[in-house]
């Protein structure tokens, strides 16, 4: 199987363009390998691989992954799933192909797609919270969310059990109208759910009680989504099949599982590694010292040399989050803060008093050692 391109490279625009950019792009290819006016070999995959990349790039989420992960992003998306919140009904209906909602009724609808005109059931989404450590280490966590499903009075009929079911006149029982009209560039045929029966193809006189001949009523469904270590805040994870019914035996929806990271009071996230801030004294600085800082697996010694600055940095590899797109972990860096006592006991003001004077002396000692020309520079430096 061939390698995908870039889809920045198939529509030929920086990583930096704006939506209006990629629109203009894709509507300038589009118009030029069209299926219906391009009928030259290979016409209809390139048209695919532009209507594709479009998809991902003109949607806010499914671009914000692209961009973190690549094509491996895209891989828990289904061929349907990258059209969804795609609209390229303007822009088709601009070129005079007709008002698409779906790019399927484009591949599929005109060419005998079946089932095609028909829809899925809708996906859904849940937004997930979880602590910093699960999100370090990985969870599994019951998700309960409502959905609408089959409905178990009717089992999806819409009709009241016992009553009579017939097939709608307009479609035949299949759910699905054929519209044929012209365009610019020849016939364009149609496909889409049926206006009488809403695409279930069966029409009854007494609905559903329980539905309202719906054939859908609403259930609470309870799941285990397993989170992977390491995910980042406004991941999505899919669930396969999760989402609501279809209609017609057509396949469920999914279900997106948005992760919410909570904050942490010690710890900042910065890709795979954490930082966090130890305070320590002036003579833990000055004389050096072992200390004990916290870390995600727990307490872990660090070394803190004699003669440390504020704002120094120390590294404990290996001890940061799991990292996503390769094995292992990241780093945890640790800034020590010099804390300055604002109270002192008598004793420990004498002590700092003597160190005053013991400095004092230091620099008067230093400043008589200078020569005359290293005198001479201080005066014009002042």
């Amino acid at each position: 199987m061939a390698e995908k391109r870039d889809y920045y490279e198939v529509l030929g625009v920086d990583k930096s363009a704006t939506v209006d950019d990629i629109k203009k792009a894709y509507r300038k290819l589009a118009m030029k390998y069209h299926p219906d006016q391009n009928k030259e070999p290979g016409a209809e995959e390139k048209f695919k691989e532009l209507s594709e990349a479009y998809a991902v790039l003109s949607d806010e989420q499914k671009r914000s992954q692209y961009d973190k992960f690549g094509h491996a992003g895209m891989s828990g998306y289904s061929d349907a799933d990258f059209y969804n919140n795609a609209n390229f009904s303007d822009i088709f209906r601009d070129m005079g192909f007709g008002n698409y909602d779906n790019l399927f009724d484009l591949f599929f609808g005109g060419r005998g797609g079946g089932q095609r005109g028909q829809s899925r059931g809708a996906d859904l989404r849940y937004d997930l919270e979880v602590d910093f450590k699960d999100a370090a280490f990985g969870v599994e966590k019951d998700v309960i969310f409502p959905r609408m499903d089959t409905c178990d009075t009717c089992h999806g009929s819409g009709a009241k059990p016992g009553t009579k079911v017939k097939n709608c006149s307009d479609c035949g029982g299949t759910g699905q109208t054929r519209q044929v009209t012209q365009s610019l560039f020849g016939q364009m045929v149609r496909v889409g759910p049926c206006n009488k029966c809403h695409g279930r193809g069966k029409l009854y006189d007494t609905p559903c009680p329980e539905c309202h001949g719906s054939g859908k009523s609403r259930h609470v469904r309870q799941i285990k989504v397993k989170i992977p270590a390491g995910v980042e805040e406004g991941m999505q994870l899919r669930v396969a099949g999760e989402g609501e019914s279809g209609m017609n035996g057509m396949p469920p929806g999914d279900l997106y599982v948005v992760v919410h990271v909570k904050s942490h009071p010690n710890f900042q996230r910065y890709g795979d590694d954490i930082l966090c801030v130890l305070p320590i004294s002036i003579t833990q600085a000055v004389l050096g010292d072992e200390v004990e800082v916290e870390t995600l697996n727990g307490k872990a010694k660090l070394k803190i040399p004699a003669g440390t600055q504020t704002d120094t940095t120390f590294r404990l590899r290996g001890e940061g989050m799991q990292s996503l797109r390769m094995r292992g972990r990241g780093d945890m860096h640790v800034k020590v803060l010099v804390k300055v006592p604002k109270k002192l006991t008598e004793h420990q003001r004498k002590l700092y008093e003597e160190l005053a004077v013991d400095e004092k002396e230091n620099t008067k000692n230093k400043n008589d050692n200078k020569n005359i020309f290293e005198k001479i520079g201080d005066a014009f430096k002042s």
